[in-house]
């Protein structure tokens, strides 16, 4: 009988994360649940198994397998049967619950959990990069971002940088005022990273004089003054033409069809790279 746990040797056609953690839990009902886990990840051929259980089998060790591969996994179990090595499948068993529920044929791939983690945590990079970027906090983020949006206030430049991010693009803003020089960092972006959003003189008066009311603002501030708005916009205008940016009319349009024009955009300059 063993005095302390045995060594453990994770095999995995992945990277066998999730057979260390299961692995490490078990453990720690044994006193301090120390034990030597040997990882063997992106398992590929019969021959490495052979090996894996020969060493396994010599060192009176168990092996806690993810392999999602039928031909892999029937081979290790075959395998460790012959030399009597305790072999944990750790995933298997739920996969074939659900597929027995279900009447769905699991995929059988390789890595897909890593793969959804690594959508989400681009994700959530990609909205505190919109939050730390917005309206020209840092123009350091131009040369960063995926995508730079400009043009003057309230023509939903952070709406569309949020919801872009949401879709793992990363993108920063820039408010384009009359008194206020764009920053250098703006003219040296890559051509097609920049994109001018523009709007209806009159819908932007409505847009910012609803804002002002929300505020508790009199609507005659300068924000809404319509001779004001004509200015920026035609500021706006000329800046975007120096800068040689696509360019979209927001009037009217959801956020969601913005976007849908943003990715076209997007998308063709990443496949003219």
């Amino acid at each position: 009988m063993l005095d302390h746990l045995p060594k453990v040797y994770i095999v995995s056609d992945s990277i066998g994360e999730t057979a260390e953690m299961v692995v490490r839990a078990a453990a720690s009902q044994f006193n301090s649940g120390a034990m030597e886990i040997r990882r063997i990840p992106n398992i590929s051929d019969i021959d490495t198994l052979d090996e894996i259980v020969h060493q396994a089998s010599i060192n009176n060790s168990i092996i806690a397998y993810t392999l999602v591969i039928n031909e892999l996994a029937e081979h290790l179990r075959a395998e460790a049967a012959k030399y009597d090595v305790v072999c944990v499948d750790i995933v298997g068993p739920l996969i074939e619950a659900f597929k027995k529920v279900s009447s769905i044929e699991p995929k059988r791939e390789p890595g897909l959990l890593r793969k959804v983690d690594e959508m989400y945590y681009r994700r959530v990079e990609a909205v505190e990069f919109a939050v730390r970027y917005d309206d020209g906090k840092d123009p350091r983020g131009i040369s960063l971002a995926d995508i730079v949006l400009v043009g003057v206030s309230r023509t939903s430049k952070t709406p569309l940088s949020m919801y872009l991010a949401h879709k793992r693009i990363k993108v920063a803003n820039v408010p384009l005022v009359p008194e206020v020089t764009p920053p250098e960092e703006l003219f040296k972006a890559q051509r097609g990273k920049v994109i001018g959003l523009i709007i209806n003189p009159d819908q932007l008066n409505h847009i910012r004089a609803e804002r002002l009311k929300t505020l508790g603002l009199k609507g005659q501030a300068s924000y809404a003054n319509p001779e004001r708005i004509l200015e920026e916009i035609e500021y706006s205008s000329t800046i975007m033409k120096r800068l040689g940016c696509p360019v979209i009319d927001v009037t009217n349009r959801a956020v969601e069809e913005t976007a849908s024009k943003i990715l076209e955009i997007y998308y063709r300059r990443l496949s003219n790279v």
